[in-house]
């Protein structure tokens, strides 16, 4: 199982970006965090959670009272095949106010390549969902030389999330090459030698999680069905950009107690906590985050 993370400077962890990290599987699986990006949100970005909550959990916060979100992929490599599931910003940075003070994008060509990847030469390239931050490096707008990066990859969405996006022009636009690589992926169906998708929709239409099996050891993908820690004990805490915040509260409910009976689970957005496992406490739930050291698991 996943340990508590003990070690001096763990709460400086859930409020600073996450940072390039690998972990062994059994079965020679190694499993990559690769940095793109980050975020700054005003607490606003949860509206279910109560202003005196930040009060009295001021670890989840920044100095300047910002929630940090990390933006980045992750590497699944089996021997020579390998799966980045969800592609970052692209090159962009920006900001979307009053709930995205800021947003920077751009790193995960290199984060790739510092761990021996080339992005033009992965298997397949497995969305969680639409969103701009999962898709950047796919869409023309991140061309590099006249092409979008991974292009000896397939592209792997679920079937309702492109459903969705045929009926959304900017959706198009952003995976305008897609006609020409993507496979729409079902619940439950293997995309990838021990990799399965498991549809959980209401933070998009089709937003998809996957699990990863290897040897005894299985590590949950949460995708974006949790953007703090914090959520983890208040399940109940809608994200402003969910799209059907009822779905999305089941789909969370539902994904961490997938989460909960696996080794490790990884939820790409909580600061530099993104490996981590809920378990109980004598609230509820607590993210029990992978301490910084670990960089091998056994069943």
């Amino acid at each position: 199982m996943a340990p508590a993370d003990a070690t001096p400077g763990a709460e400086a962890r859930l409020h600073r970006p996450a940072r390039l990290r690998s972990i062994w599987l059994p079965d020679m699986v190694r499993v990559s965090y690769l940095p793109h990006g980050d975020s700054r949100l005003t607490p606003a970005f949860l509206p279910s959670a109560p202003s005196d909550f930040w009060r009295s959990h001021p670890e989840y916060l920044e100095a300047d009272g910002y929630l940090v979100t990390s933006v980045g992929g992750l590497l699944v490599e089996r021997g020579d095949r390998a799966l980045l599931i969800d592609a970052g910003y692209g090159p962009h940075s920006g900001s979307a106010p009053p709930i995205v003070t800021l947003w920077r994008g751009g790193q995960l060509p290199a984060s790739l390549r510092q761990v021996g990847r080339d992005p033009d030469r992965l298997d397949a390239v497995a969305f969680t969902h639409m969103h701009d931050d999962h898709i950047g490096w796919a869409s023309p707008r991140s061309s590099v030389d006249g092409h979008v990066l991974f292009g000896g990859a397939e592209w792997l969405l679920s079937g309702p999330e492109w459903a969705a996006s045929r009926t959304d022009e900017d959706g198009n636009e952003r995976l305008a090459e897609a006609a020409n690589r993507l496979r729409t992926i079902s619940d439950g169906e293997e995309v990838f030698p021990g990799v399965t998708a498991v549809l959980a929709p209401g933070h998009t239409r089709g937003h998809a999680a996957y699990v990863i099996d290897a040897g005894g050891v299985r590590l949950v993908v949460l995708g974006d069905a949790l953007h703090s820690p914090a959520q983890v004990g208040h399940p109940e805490w809608r994200v402003i950009f969910d799209s059907d915040a009822e779905r999305a509260e089941a789909s969370r409910r539902r994904l961490l107690d997938l989460a909960g009976r696996a080794t490790v689970a990884y939820a790409g957005h909580l600061a530099d906590v993104v490996f981590g496992r809920p378990e109980p406490d004598s609230d509820g739930l607590r993210w029990r985050p992978l301490p910084a050291d670990v960089d091998r698991l056994e069943p």
